[in-house]
């Protein structure tokens, strides 16, 4: 997998000081609301995780799955609900964990839905933000690092379901995904 890396943009070590950061903002934004954080499948699963362990808050967690990728590169901008909430989120203060926001089509997706059941508030934390690529208007509440309009892989992100185990963020070889 190593090979498959063009380079590599932020070590473990940069991944643990982005979520550092960012649970002791949660923490003390979020202390006392009890909120519902809902981690987006499965590429938020690993900072989701590392979250939940670093922040020291009553939370509960429930798992959501939206998809506009399909295995590819690029969105495919036909959005998807694969699994839906299991907890009701009317009344609730919403936390919503993704692994990059790009284009934000399912973050407007999901912060629409969440609207419509009546959220109370809803924020979203995301380990990864990539303005380049938006073509929505959403913003991030909170994240752990800006990255370029490449495509990415590491740490949650994937090509094909493959490379989410790598422990750093790196950029995909183009000749990886162009052979396709």
């Amino acid at each position: 997998m190593n090979n498959d890396i063009e380079k590599v943009l932020f070590t473990k070590e940069d991944i643990e000081a982005a979520t550092d950061r960012l649970a002791k903002q949660l923490t003390k934004d979020y202390r006392d609301k009890n909120p519902l954080i809902v981690c987006v499948l499965t590429g938020a699963v690993l900072f989701t995780v590392d979250m939940i362990e670093k922040m020291d808050i009553m939370a509960q967690l429930d798992f959501i799955d939206v998809s506009t990728y399909f295995g590819g590169t690029e969105s495919t901008g036909n959005l998807k609900l694969i699994h839906d909430l299991n907890k009701d989120v009317r009344g609730r203060n919403v936390l919503i964990m993704e692994d990059i926001v790009d284009s934000g089509h399912t973050l407007k997706f999901l912060i629409d839905l969440l609207k419509e059941r009546g959220a109370k508030s809803i924020k979203t934390a995301s380990m990864m933000d990539k303005p380049e690529g938006r073509e929505y208007d959403v913003s991030v509440d909170y994240y752990g690092v800006r990255v370029p309009n490449e495509f990415l892989v590491g740490y949650g992100l994937d090509y094909k379901g493959y490379y989410r185990n790598l422990p750093y963020i790196g950029v995909l070889k183009p000749s990886v995904y162009q052979e396709d």
